[in-house]
């Protein structure tokens, strides 16, 4: 009689709310589990634990109630606990995942952002991946993860999230942009397409996303240039595909917003 071998379901260390503050994680493509990347979509879900993670090459596409964030290669994500969110994965060979429990969680953001990374919050990722299999971490171990937290705490949020509208014909709007980012109609045409004067477009912009209609807009440019760099798309087709009439401004404007050319940006690392 053949047995049937018996294969244990990976551990979901997201909804683990036993054992140590912190659980560090690698993944890629192949791993199972809870940090599985490559490309892939995660529909709408929650962690009971918050999240801190980085990826090393592709792109992440977060969205959440609040908005969409995209994470590039060598920058952190946060995701709060228990906070909604559905992920879009692409091309991603490699990364991280800090798992925190939300006693830990307490002072770091209400909020999901991108933030910038140093070499001190690295270095002490490599150290915390070396504990993930201990139930208790040692006193040593307790106050690398403060010095952590304390970083994650005071990391520079980076200007990679796209705040949507609620208002049901600013949202139209909204959605319409997306899809046609090369658009060049004017706020007053906008204004008129979606039904409203301008003065009340411009303060419900400003007060529903705490951005301009004007950078709102050049913030969904940059959204989708993100995403279509991660999918290795020319500048040149970038800039077109989003109105610019040339890919010097484009990458004039992507400088400006990010302090580097795109390729530079989306390829450096720490």
């Amino acid at each position: 009689m053949t047995k049937t071998r018996h294969v244990e379901a990976p551990i979901d260390h997201s909804e683990q709310a036993e054992g140590p503050d912190l659980i560090a994680i690698r993944g890629d493509a192949s791993t199972a589990g809870d940090f599985r990347l490559g490309t892939r979509e995660v529909d709408w879900h929650h962690h009971l634990r918050g999240q801190v993670f980085c990826v090393e090459s592709g792109l992440v596409h977060v969205r959440t109630t609040h908005g969409s964030w995209l994470l590039p290669p060598q920058r952190a994500g946060w995701i709060p606990p228990g906070e909604r969110h559905k992920v879009s994965i692409s091309g991603v060979t490699g990364g991280w995942s800090l798992l925190i429990t939300p006693k830990a969680c307490r002072t770091l953001p209400r909020h999901p952002c991108v933030m910038g990374l140093n070499d001190l919050m690295l270095a002490l990722v490599r150290r915390a991946v070396a504990w993930s299999d201990q139930p208790v971490l040692a006193t040593a171990q307790k106050r690398m993860l403060a010095v952590l937290l304390e970083e994650i705490r005071h990391a520079p949020h980076e200007p990679l999230h796209l705040p949507m509208p609620s208002d049901r014909r600013l949202l139209r709007i909204a959605q319409a942009i997306l899809k046609h980012p090369h658009d060049a109609r004017t706020i007053e045409q906008w204004a008129h397409w979606a039904g409203l004067s301008v003065r009340t477009l411009s303060r419900l912009f400003l007060a529903e996303t705490a951005l301009s209609f004007a950078q709102w807009r050049q913030q969904a440019r940059l959204t989708l240039a993100l995403e279509m760099l991660a999918n290795n798309v020319p500048v040149a087709e970038i800039a077109d595909a989003l109105g610019y009439a040339t890919p010097s401004n484009f990458i004039a404007m992507f400088r400006r917003n990010f302090g580097d050319t795109p390729s530079r940006y989306f390829g450096k690392q720490r």
